[in-house]
Parts: structure tokens; sequence; C-alpha cells
């Protein structure tokens, strides 16, 4: 392999510190070339001057001057804004695109990126739940591929190299469950921010980690599934496997199963995305079958996490209603974090605003922006944010 320049979008991030770790680890593999951050200046700063990129990129603009000074005395260009990632992530100056910015605010930067043609690691599961098809359809159109990055994608990836001829059945999602699995709606009425964010198996950032503890992680991955793998909506199903050994399963029409494992380590398939088609060696800690364990599955409870249930609705009709889903969620989660609405009231949030923002079968990209929008707005107006 020679030296692949890497823009990562989001690069303060759970994602993205864990991909700079992959790059450190093989520098005569990967460099990073752009580095990207929203408000978290002192991390991007540490990180440029560490990596040494082209380009950083401020999203906050108040922001800016910090970074612009902190910078000065070596030759990373410094941009700030919403505008300047778009045009950052339209420059022919990278190789290959990590989009690992959190929620919708990924889309326009990773749309940008394959319309010239850059190959992306998928870490931002939301750009395809907003708008899926023209993602799908684009890159199609401009031949390069979207790797995912979330496991489970990356699971069902690994099990269909090699698999092209050969028709899937059905795929079949792992969930942790999160850290009230079992738990009923006695239960969770009560459960604060702290005890959400603590998650059994996996080190991610706050967003996810809720999304985990209501199961809506797990909904939107379906609708990410579909698009990537272009499946059809019951050729998607969720099992929850609380060990986390392995990451998802394919079904073929024979009835074989291919299924991929590891320990849950967010590298792994960071690096696998990075370099594929090549696997490269590391010294991540390795599943020993020597040890005893259980390996379980078992049902998701979707009439306590409905959240689940109310993603499988969206994706099943498909439209822009996903979008509405999604926005409406981000808008909950981050009402949560702040202690503005229970648990459970997120669920509400969502289900409200899928229930009042109208539904469109065939959106186009500006109808998708505009769905947004309006449902992160009237689900805002449920809050009184």
């Amino acid at each position: 392999m020679s030296q692949k320049r890497i823009a990562l979008f989001g690069s303060t991030g759970s994602i993205g510190t864990q991909a700079l770790d992959v790059i450190a680890a093989n520098p005569d593999l990967f460099s990073a070339e752009v580095l990207t951050a929203q408000t978290n200046d002192t991390l991007l700063i540490k990180q440029a001057l560490q990596f040494n990129p082209n380009i950083v990129v401020i999203g906050d603009e108040k922001k800016y001057p910090i970074v612009k000074e902190a910078l000065a005395h070596t030759h990373t260009k410094v941009f700030a804004g919403e505008k300047a990632l778009e045009e950052v992530a339209s420059l022919d100056c990278y190789d290959m695109m990590l989009a690992a910015i959190v929620g919708y605010a990924g889309l326009k930067p990773t749309l940008c990126a394959i319309e010239i043609g850059k190959p992306i690691a998928l870490a931002n599961k939301e750009t395809l739940v907003v708008a899926g098809d023209i993602i799908m359809r684009t890159a199609a159109e401009k031949r390069i591929p979207i790797i995912p990055v979330d496991s489970e994608h990356s699971a069902i990836f690994q099990c269909l190299v090699g698999e092209g001829r050969n028709r899937i059945e059905k795929i079949i999602l792992t969930a942790s469950g999160g850290p009230f699995l079992g738990k009923k709606p006695n239960f969770l009425v009560n459960v604060k921010k702290d005890h959400a964010l603590q998650h059994p198996n996996w080190t991610m950032g706050a967003k996810i980690t809720i999304d985990s503890a209501t199961l809506m992680n797990k909904g939107l991955e379906m609708i990410e599934a579909k698009w990537l793998f272009n499946l059809t909506y019951d050729q998607v199903q969720v099992v929850v496997h609380p060990q986390s050994i392995i990451h998802s399963m394919v079904q073929f029409t024979d009835g074989s199963i291919k299924a991929q494992m590891g320990l849950p380590d967010m590298k792994l398939p960071i690096q696998y995305a990075l370099a594929f088609p090549n696997r490269i060696h590391n010294d991540f800690p390795r599943y020993d079958f020597k040890k005893p364990g259980t390996l379980t599955f078992e049902e998701p409870d979707t009439k306590t996490f409905r959240n689940l249930a109310l993603a499988m609705e969206a994706m099943k009709q498909g439209g822009n209603m996903p979008c509405i889903l999604n926005a409406a969620n981000e808008i909950a989660v981050y009402a949560f974090l702040r202690n503005r609405i229970g648990f459970l009231d997120m669920t509400e949030v969502v289900e409200q605003t899928m229930a009042r923002i109208p539904f469109l079968p065939e959106p186009t990209l500006e109808e998708y922006f505009e769905t947004d929008g309006e449902a992160r707005n009237f689900a805002a107006s449920l809050i009184h944010m």
C-alpha cells in the first residue's frame, strides 16, 4: 500500500480520535490530510500540532481566531464555518474521507466528497438515514465505494466480500441491548443521563450512547443497512446479543449464515475501512475461545423500547419519514442530555413529530433539507427549548 491521505471530518469525536490512533500506529500507510471539529478547538489544535495536516476546519466561527493563532507557526491552513466544511470536502487534496461528524451535520460534506469521486469510510449513519437513496445513487454513478465503519455494518460488509453473485436472504444486526436490557417502563421513567451514558461494552460519544440506551441506534442502523446493502424492509432483522462478540450476520438463500466476530473495539472496523481491501497487522486484544464464556441471543423488547419500533415503521414507510425520525431524535437526545426531558419523553417527541410532519414518498435533496428543518422546529416546540 502507498500512503493514503485521510480527511477526518469529525476528528475530535470518539471515532475521530480512535482513527487518529490507527493513523499514528501506521504512519507509512496513512496520513491525516484534513482535520475538522465543531467546537472542540483545544483538541483540534493538539491534533493539528501532532499530525501536521494540510487543512483544519473549526465549525464554530467564534473559535477561528484561537485556532488560527495557535497554528500560525505551522504550514496548516485554517478555515471556519459550515460552508468551509463543504468547500474543503470538495477539494482534491485527499484520497479518502472518514465521515465521522455526528448526526445530520455530516450529510452535506459527505455528499460533496462523493460528488468529486472520493471513497467514503462512513461512520455517520444519519447520512444514509436522512437521504440514503440520493447518497447511494450518487456513489453508484461516481463508481466510488462507501465502506461502513459502524461495527455492525462493517461486519456485514466483511461477510459479503467474495459473495457478489450470491443472494442475501436477510441480514441480522446484533444489539448489545444497552445499559437497560431487561428493564421495564416503571424503571426507565426515572433514568438520568449519567446512568444512560454508561454503556456496558462500547466506549462512544454521548449522542450514540444515548441512542444505544433507547435502541434508537439499532433502528437507525437498520435503515442504514437497507441502503448500504440494497435490501428490503423484511430482509433486515435485529437480535439482542449482550456479549457484543458477534458483530452481525448474513444469511444467504441456501440457509448458510456468515458472522464476523471479535472483541468490541471500534479501532478494528476503522482500520479495516481505511486499509480496504487490505487487512493490516495490529496489536489489538484478541478474543480467546479457550476462556469460558457463553454467547446468547434474544428478541428485542420493542414494547418497552419503542424507538426501535418507530424506526422500523419509518424504514417501512420510506420517503422522508426516516429524515423526520432522525431530526426529532437529535432534538430529543440534545434535550435529554441537558436534563430538559426524561428518558421516556424522547420517544414521545419522536412519535409526535412523525405524526405531524407531512409525508413525502419521493423527496428531492432540497425537500430532505426542508423536512429536517420542519421536524427539528416542531420537536423543539414540544420541549419548549
